[in-house]
Parts: C-alpha cells; structure tokens; sequence
C-alpha cells in the first residue's frame, strides 16, 4: 500500500508541469471565444474582432457632431419633426428701421419763452401717464431781465395814475350831462377804459406763466420736468404718443424696391400689422427712408415697442423663389455661427445640416439650398438639441 502512494506521488510530480499549462491554454481560449473571427459583424454593423466602441445610454453629442436623443428625452423636450416639402415663396428683405411717432397721434409740448418749471393742476407729468388732448401739463413762470422788470413797472405806474385821472374826468363830465355834450362823455369813457385794460395787460405780463397743454390724446413717452426747473425756449419737454398708433421708419439703398413690396412685418412684434405709407424722393444720407404705420390688434394687447427704438422690418416681395418653408424656430445656429437645421436620421439620432435662409415673415423662413425632399427637419426643439453637448 505504501508502494502504490509512493508511485501516486511520482506520477503527479511528473504530470503538475503539464497541468499548469494545460490551465493557461484554457484560460486563453476562454478569452479568444469572448471575440468573433475576423470580419464577423454584430446587429449594428460593428466589428467584433475589435473592442465594441462603447455608445453613451443618454443625452450625447457624437464625434461626426450629430446627437443622440433617447425617446424620453425627445418627449421631455417636445422635438416635433415635419417632412420637408419644396414650394414657392415671395421673396423677402431685411431692412433696418427705427420706430417714429404717427405725426397725426403724437406731439411734443416745448416752451416757447425760457423760465422755471411749476406743477399743473394734477402736478407734473411722469412716464405712462395717460392724458387728454388740451390738458394742462405744467406752467413755465416767465422771468425777464431786471432793467425790462423796471420798465414795465414804471409803465404801469403811469398808467395807473391816467387811469385814475380818466376815471375822475369820466364822473365829473357824467355830473355835468346835461351841459356837456353825450359824445365828450363817452370819449372820456372810452378812454379810461383803454387805460385799464393797457394796466391790466401790464400787469399780467409782470406775473405771466405759460401753460404747457397736452397736443393730442396718448400716453406720456418723455418727460424731462422738474420742479422749479428752468427751461430753455424751443426745448422738448415732454413728448405724447399714442401706443396703438406708430409708425416704423426703414431705409433702403434700392430706390426701386417701394413698388416691389408687398407686405412687410417686424419679428419683434409678430402681432403688429405694417403698411406701407411712403417712400422718400431724396436720398437722406445716402439712404431712402421708407415709412410703414403699425397697428395693433386690439385682441393681442398693446406693442411691445417704444420711440426710437431699433427694428427689422422684414418685408415681402411680389416675386417669388423655390424652397422650403419651415418655422423660423427650425433654423439656429452653430458654434461656427452658421444657420443649420436638424435632421432626424434614426430614432434617436439627429443631425445638423448647414443651408441657406431667407426670412419670409415674423414666424416663417424659406430654406433655398441645404435641404432635400426625404428631410425630417425638426421644427420644435431645435434649439434644445443645439445645446447638446
């Protein structure tokens, strides 16, 4: 028995070297089968004989710069594609312009003689107040100079004096009106009150103020008034304007395009409705300004512009050109600041194409090069997914 352990013990000792390899060799053909064969291909068309690229499981942008969006996030983010269809468009321009004031429904109060600022019956007038036409505003107290102040009182002096001697000569002729002729009577009288009125008009030159009056009815859209204030002639004070009527002055250097246009629209108010009112004939420095009246629908609530403030007037022209309309929200913008629009290529991966726009509206724009017919273009979401990163 000792024997057979004996040549059991010799036997192993022979066989552990083998053994240990034989274990190698297994654990290298375990991790061989973990991998294809050269050229094998998995469902997504990726090589197995290689490490698989590893796709992230969420929000991702992906190396050809295209994003991938899970279903979850699409519904979150509310992305909403349409198939692009070509079709014809008026082709349109930008034209910078500036909001004016109709002439007909806004004015200005200046004061025609310089002196100091007093508060009107309601006190002075501040921004957004409403106010009726012929309103009293404000009171500019006139002050003259000394040596005309000294004038005008020794004026009035001897007028007072001739007054009272008129008047004294007018009662002695009355009690003699029997004696005296009726037309002697009534020159005296005439001529004291004549006197009296040059005193009174004296008089109130010496305390006179100048009522500043509301020209037209409106809101108050400037006003520079303070009290005891002094204003200079001729200088603006306070400026009315009626919110539901303006009018958006634009500039062109194509003394052709006014016959051209059709309709015209500002993107920063989408609600208001432009007409063309007139063109200039001159060229005002170098420019041909162009004139449209706003108005506002009256269900969409007042428009968010104010006096002088700068805008984009869009405007449409009666040619057209071929292209495709999409929502002005299709079309943002890339790190290199170039307009593009999404294109939905799977079910979760969208990507960016770069093409050319021009804008019809406030709300719509025409694509003319970059897309094609069998586009899914998202035109809700485009610049959340823009923001991917």
């Amino acid at each position: 028995m000792s024997r057979l352990h004996h040549t059991l013990r010799e036997w192993s000792a022979i066989m552990r070297p083998w053994t240990l390899a034989a274990c190698v060799l297994a654990s290298l053909w375990a991790a061989g089968a973990a991998q294809a064969a050269p050229g094998a291909h998995g469902p997504d068309g990726e090589h197995l004989d290689a490490p698989a690229a590893s796709r992230p499981a969420g929000l991702a942008r992906l190396p050809d710069g295209s994003v991938q969006v899970p279903k979850a996030a699409q519904r979150r983010m509310e992305v909403r594609t349409v198939l692009a269809q070509p079709g014809e468009a008026a082709a349109t321009l930008e034209l910078p312009g500036r909001v004016v004031g109709d002439p007909n429904a806004s004015g200005r109060v200046q004061a025609v003689h310089g002196g100091r600022v007093e508060a009107g019956p309601k006190g002075l007038p501040v921004l957004g107040q409403a106010v009726r036409r012929g309103e009293v505003l404000a009171y500019v107290r006139h002050h003259a100079e000394p040596y005309a102040v000294g004038a005008q009182q020794a004026a009035l002096a001897d007028l007072r004096v001739q007054r009272q001697l008129a008047e004294q000569r007018v009662q002695r002729l009355e009690g003699l009106s029997g004696t005296v002729a009726r037309k002697e009577i009534e020159a005296a009288r005439a001529e004291a009150q004549g006197l009296a009125a040059r005193e009174h008009s004296i008089r109130r030159s010496l305390d006179a103020r100048e009522a500043l009056v509301a020209p037209v009815s409106g809101v108050i859209a400037r006003a520079a008034l303070v009290m005891g204030q002094v204003v200079d002639p001729s200088e603006v004070l306070v400026e009315v304007v009626d919110p539901s009527r303006m009018w958006v002055e634009a500039t062109t250097g194509d003394s052709s395009l006014p016959p051209r246009i059709a309709t015209a629209a500002l993107p920063e108010a989408p609600q208001a409705q432009l007409t063309l009112r007139g063109a200039g004939q001159a060229l005002r420095e170098g420019v041909l300004p162009l004139v449209f009246s706003v108005r506002a629908d009256p269900k969409a609530g007042p428009l968010p512009l104010a006096l002088g403030q700068p805008v984009t007037v869009v405007v449409s022209m009666r040619e057209r050109l071929t292209g495709f309309v999409l929502p002005a929200q299709a079309v943002v913008r890339n790190p290199a600041n170039e307009p593009i629009v999404w294109i939905k290529s799977g079910a979760e991966r969208y990507i960016p194409q770069p093409v050319r726009v021009r804008p019809l509206d406030a709300r719509t724009v025409v694509v003319t090069q970059g897309l094609g017919a069998d586009n899914r273009v998202v035109v809700q979401g485009a610049a959340l997914l823009a923001q991917i990163r």
